[in-house]
């Protein structure tokens, strides 16, 4: 185990760690005399009453604490890295990677591809396990760190290593056995490829995936994303309409089959395969209770559910507003709807929705979260827009209110002459946003979630 430097960035006021005199810049080394690895192990570590914590001032002076605290009682400690450690990227050359399919010169940030089993905890991201050595596995079952999200895509090993373009990425199998065994709560993906691991193979993959029941709680199966900028890369093609009905047979087939046995439907769709197939999104009870919100599982069906209980609790009026909203092609056709049984209610409130086209990446994306300014600019130029647009919070970076071109909320609100108000996730807030006009919005996304398009990068479908 390398050692790493864990700097205090911040003290909490009235905390543990002021009251023991820690100050920024000051490093944290042991715990109990136990070196610290990452944020894992500090949060383990100093749940006990009594710790003692080695702490290397900035002059180079070395302290032990005696603490004594209520269990769980944090210490009031932020390290200058969330992880307590670098984030682990990604070894793979996966086929269907959709930051490779990203034009040269945007922000940095946006070309790091993580395949960290911390953040899939901590955030919900999905990874592959193929950087993953015995003592990784050993942490995550001392730890009872779950759900931890696998991207699997296919249970071939021969095929595996070739969609992830890695020679080891077939040998991850007695890794999740360990995780079963050990009764680790998972969750997994298939980025579904036309002609690569669908049909037969997506056959085989549910049928010994399955078999990870009921520690492997539920796995989806996204279609694949494509860009324009795919030059040079695997000759992937788009799923056409009969495609997608053929995927849904099987998906819909597998859940008849095990729903009976386990009370879950375990394999999932993503909302884009019912709108290419032109199938209606499914009803509530087939999402389990929602287990891949963050791979656009039943993202519009919860959404819907949500604005029709706000609506049960508002007897409506006759109040009057005009504004609009952008988001999705996806998307677009469900928005309508919702907004039709809002106005059932409010009447005289105008919404004016415009779908986006997707033309920095390509007009084959379709989902709301990879939008950029200029295309909600370019677009949305000359159209009527009433007194305030409504954009979903998953169009801007994570706690910022850049899009992913770098475009803030500001200079879009400044080009388009109107009000921009980000719309959070729930039904709730949907409502609001529409109805209530003094309504305080951010303009700050608050939630991030995986890409639907890739295993391991990029924030997905939020509405």
């Amino acid at each position: 185990m390398k050692e790493n430097k864990h700097i205090i960035k911040t003290i909490e006021p009235g905390s543990i760690a002021e009251e023991m005199e820690l100050e920024p810049g000051d490093e944290v080394f042991t715990i109990n005399g136990q070196m610290v690895e990452d944020v894992f192990d500090y949060h383990y570590l100093t749940n006990d009453e009594y710790i003692e914590l080695g702490v290397r001032k900035a002059d180079g002076e070395e302290w032990v604490l005696e603490i004594e605290k209520e269990y769980e009682e944090d210490l009031g400690i932020t390290f200058e890295s969330g992880l307590m450690d670098e984030y682990r990227s990604c070894c793979n050359n996966c086929i269907f990677c959709f930051i490779d399919q990203m034009p040269k010169g945007m922000r940095e940030t946006l070309y790091f591809k993580d395949d960290d089993s911390r953040l899939s905890f901590l955030q919900g991201n999905y990874v592959t396990l193929t950087n993953m050595s015995d003592h990784d596995i050993d942490r995550i079952i001392q730890y009872r760190l779950a759900p931890i999200n696998i991207s699997f895509h296919t249970t071939n090993p021969v095929l595996r290593c070739r969609m992830l373009h890695n020679r080891f990425a077939g040998d991850i199998f007695p890794k999740v056995q360990r995780l079963f065994d050990a009764g680790i709560e998972m969750n997994g993906q298939i980025v579904l490829c036309k002609g690569v691991n669908d049909g037969e193979e997506l056959e085989r993959s549910i049928r010994e995936l399955s078999g990870y029941l009921p520690f492997l709680r539920s796995v989806s199966v996204v279609p694949v994303g494509l860009s324009r900028y795919r030059e040079g890369l695997y000759p992937l093609k788009p799923f056409t309409e009969e495609d997608a009905q053929k995927v849904l047979e099987i998906i819909h087939r597998w859940q008849n089959k095990l729903y009976p046995e386990y009370g879950l439907h375990f394999i999932h769709a993503s909302d884009e395969w019912y709108d290419l197939a032109g199938w209606p999104i499914p009803g509530e009870k087939a999402y389990d209770g929602y287990l891949q919100l963050e791979n656009g599982v039943g993202m519009l069906r919860l959404l819907k559910t949500e604005i029709m209980d706000e609506l049960k609790l508002r007897t409506g009026d006759g109040r009057t507003r005009e504004l609009s909203i952008a988001t999705g092609v996806l998307a677009a056709p469900y928005i309508e709807e919702y907004v039709l049984k809002i106005r059932e209610k409010y009447p005289e409130i105008h919404v004016n929705l415009y779908p986006v086209k997707n033309v920095f990446f390509g007009e084959r994306i379709t989902v709301s979260g990879l939008i950029t300014g200029q295309d909600l600019k370019e677009q949305l130029r000359e159209k009527e827009l009433g007194n305030r647009l409504l954009i979903p919070c998953n169009m801007l970076r994570q706690g910022e209110n850049v899009f992913l071109d770098d475009m803030t909320v500001e200079e879009l609100e400044k080009a388009l002459d109107v009000s921009i108000a980000v719309v959070d996730e729930p039904g709730k807030e949907f409502v609001k946003a529409i109805v209530e006009e003094d309504m305080v919005m951010t303009h700050r996304r608050r939630k991030m979630y995986e890409q639907t398009d890739s295993s391991n990068c990029g924030p997905a479908e939020c509405r």
